[in-house]
C-alpha cells in the first residue's frame, strides 16, 4: 500500500511539470558557451556559476570555437527610484531596478537582437541605520544578480530550443 501511495505522489508531481529549481533541459546547441563580458563583472561571475551548475561547458577565449554559442553581456546596472517619502520629506522607500542587456550569438554565426532582463525589489531606507541598510542593499543586489542570471539562462535556453 505504501508503495502505491509513493508511486501516486511521484506521478502527480511529475505530471504537473514540477522540476527542481535550476534543473534545466539544455538544448544540444548549448553544450559549450563562450561568455563575453566586461572585465571584473560580478554579474558575469554569477552567470558563469549558473552555466556551470546547469552542466554547460564554459570556454575560455583561447578555447573558443566558431561553433560555440556566445553570450555577450553588454551592460548590467542598478537604478533606484523613490516610492514613498517620510513625514520629514526624506525618501523612506526605494524601488531597486537591476537591468542586464545581452546579445546571443548562435552557433551558426547569426546574431540575435539585444535582449534584456530586469529584476525589481523594494527597499526601505532609514538614515538612522545607514550601515545596516548599506549591508542590506548589498545582500539585495546579490539576490537580484542571481535572479537576473537565472532569467537570462532561461531566456537563452528558450531561444535555442526553438
Amino acid at each position: 500500500m505504501r508503495a502505491w501511495i509513493i508511486l501516486l505522489i511521484s506521478l502527480t508531481i511529475s505530471s504537473c511539470g514540477f522540476q527542481l529549481r535550476d534543473n534545466y533541459q539544455l538544448p544540444s546547441s548549448l553544450q559549450q558557451v563562450y561568455l563575453d563580458a566586461p572585465s571584473f563583472s560580478e554579474f558575469a561571475e554569477v552567470v558563469a556559476k549558473r552555466l556551470e551548475l546547469a552542466g554547460v561547458e564554459r570556454l575560455s577565449s583561447a578555447d573558443r570555437q566558431a561553433t560555440a554559442v556566445v553570450i555577450q553581456i553588454l551592460t548590467d546596472r542598478l537604478d533606484r527610484r523613490a516610492l514613498s517619502l517620510s513625514a520629514s520629506g526624506q525618501v523612506a522607500e526605494y524601488e531597486l531596478i537591476y537591468s542586464v542587456t545581452y546579445v546571443l550569438h548562435q552557433a551558426d554565426g547569426s546574431r540575435l537582437a539585444p535582449r534584456s532582463v530586469e529584476v525589481y525589489r523594494d527597499y526601505q531606507d532609514d538614515p538612522n541605520f545607514a550601515l545596516a541598510k548599506t549591508r542590506e542593499r548589498e545582500v539585495l543586489l546579490g539576490e537580484m544578480r542571481e535572479d537576473a542570471a537565472r532569467a537570462l539562462l532561461r531566456q537563452v535556453i528558450a531561444t535555442l530550443a526553438e
